[in-house]
């Protein structure tokens, strides 16, 4: 008997997991279609802004201005690595960082600023890279005001010449079950590939360097919200999917135990059953 109550409890506590990953799984979904939509709202904004400094750095590379040019050329890098708060969300976090330890190994030069906690979390037992900053808690009713300080430390940062680039590791979202890898350069500007860029110069009130450096400001701001905001949707996907998949699992492994616990029991049933006719049959005799 002692077997059964065993596999019992197990059974028991099994369901108890599927709960529990189910009504993560439901917590998911409901952050997910809230955070895809933020992202849908944003990205037609962050694209055209994106889109109007890559042609002015593309038609003006003359400018001298350092968000259009690297500052210091053999500066180091200044990676931003974006990860979760939390956990549970399958592979989200750990391809991240596994790509961010590929990636430094091969630039070892670079100092780290972290968005989330898993990733510092990983990286702090790492001596060889100097964290210039970590930023939890930023997928917590962002906004393009919530992400000014940031914009701003990271701009003083590029500015003091120390760094040649600044790049963003992050996940890109695109469904509730796939989420895109990226390496992004956001300072200096990326000049625009297109070829049907209009040949005709432009007129700049008041002066070019002026309408860059706002423009810039507006640019890095914008795409730091942006980038937060898809990373929260990808986590919430990546989460869904995870819990998802979790309480099929827990379920499979109830219906096989269920299959175990019966077939024990039929057993023991089918010997108590020998031994009463036995014992009764011995009594007659």
């Amino acid at each position: 008997m002692a077997n059964l109550r065993d596999l019992k409890t197990r059974i028991g506590s099994v369901k108890s997991i599927a709960q529990i990953t189910n009504a993560m799984k439901m917590v998911a979904a409901a952050k997910l279609r809230k955070s895809q939509d933020a992202v849908v709202a944003a990205r037609p904004y962050s694209d055209h802004i994106d889109r109007m400094l890559r042609i002015l750095q593309k038609k003006n590379n003359y400018t001298p201005h350092p968000l259009l040019n690297t500052i210091n050329p053999e500066g180091k890098q200044l990676i931003i690595i974006v990860t979760s708060d939390k956990g549970l969300c399958g592979a989200f976090n750990s391809s991240i960082i596994k790509y961010a330890v590929r990636y430094l190994e091969e630039n070892p030069n670079s100092d780290l600023i972290f968005f989330g906690r898993k990733g510092y979390d990983f990286f702090r037992k790492n001596s060889r890279f100097k964290v210039k900053g970590v930023y939890p808690n930023l997928s917590d009713n962002v906004s393009v005001h919530s992400v000014r300080n940031i914009k701003t430390e990271l701009l003083n940062f590029y500015n003091s010449a120390e760094y040649s680039k600044v790049f963003v590791i992050y996940n890109e979202f695109k469904s509730a079950i796939q989420q895109n890898l990226l390496l992004k350069q956001l300072i200096p500007v990326v000049p625009y590939e297109a070829d049907d860029i209009s040949s005709a110069d432009y007129d700049y009130e008041p002066n070019a360097n002026a309408i860059i450096e706002e423009l810039g400001k507006q640019y890095v701001n914008v795409e730091l919200w942006r980038i937060i905001l898809e990373s929260n949707a990808a986590e919430q996907g990546a989460r869904m999917t995870a819990m998802d998949n979790a309480t099929t699992n827990a379920k499979d492994l109830i219906e096989e135990l269920s299959l175990i616990y019966n077939r024990e029991r039929q057993s023991q049933i089918t010997t108590q059953i020998i031994e009463i006719a036995s014992g009764a049959e011995a009594i007659h005799n």
